[in-house]
């Protein structure tokens, strides 16, 4: 259980109602939880606590999925994923597990981003990017010339940039999924990937969230 209050769909803003409906239906998850990764689905009652917050999260989870982004979604992907092992949040590497799928990744690569250094099956771009996110996360921030050498040649400095700003959000979402107990933070347990009952619903669930969340209606 989260260690924070969760809001009831009848305590919701308008901001959110739309978001709640295309995620749990009719249901309400306080009561019936349940996504269709699997996940309880607390990360959503729990940040519904403060309308501004919940917005400024889920428009954070629009902006990274953008098609203003420069950086290449397999190398965010890599980034967040990553995030989600060094920090030891179930939560954000489980769900990322999934995401890396949408974008082409194979099992064999999933799997072997928590031992990516041992590794011949990722590209000299992608491990840059693995190394750079373990200076974020590992070393907080303490990223070494050599490191940052390599990265800057495969990335422009505005897709660094925006490849920072995501990962590093991730790593504020994995740390307050940790502190707070919420979805597969809440117990302890190896830190793997939970199969998800409908995982192909999620994704397309997410995706038209996401386009309420940018304009206000669903948008084909």
């Amino acid at each position: 259980m989260p260690r924070l209050r969760q809001v009831r769909r009848s305590e919701l803003h308008c901001g959110a109602e739309p978001v709640f409906q295309l995620l749990f239906g009719d249901r309400d998850p306080v009561d019936e939880p349940g996504t269709d990764t699997g996940t309880p689905g607390d990360w959503w009652t729990v940040f519904a606590l403060v309308p501004d917050v919940f917005d400024h999260a889920t428009h954070g989870f629009a902006l990274y999925r953008s098609e203003k982004r420069l950086i290449d979604p397999q190398l965010r992907e890599l980034g967040q994923t990553r995030v989600g092992w060094n920090i030891g949040s179930k939560f954000v590497y489980s769900q990322h597990c999934k995401s890396c799928r949408t974008v082409g990744f194979t099992e064999e690569q999933i799997a072997a981003i928590s031992q990516w250094e041992e590794s011949d099956c990722f590209s000299e771009a992608q491990r840059a990017v693995l190394a750079y996110t373990d200076g974020l996360t590992l070393g907080n921030g303490d990223v070494s010339e050599e490191v940052f050498t390599e990265l800057k040649q495969h990335l422009s400095d505005e897709e660094i940039l925006e490849f920072t700003y995501i990962t590093c959000t991730y790593a504020m979402h994995a740390v307050m999924s940790k502190a707070l107990k919420l979805e597969f933070d809440a117990e302890d347990g190896p830190l793997e990937e939970v199969p998800g009952p409908h995982e192909s619903l999620s994704v397309e669930h997410t995706r038209r969230a996401l386009k309420l969340i940018v304009g206000g209606k669903e948008q084909e």
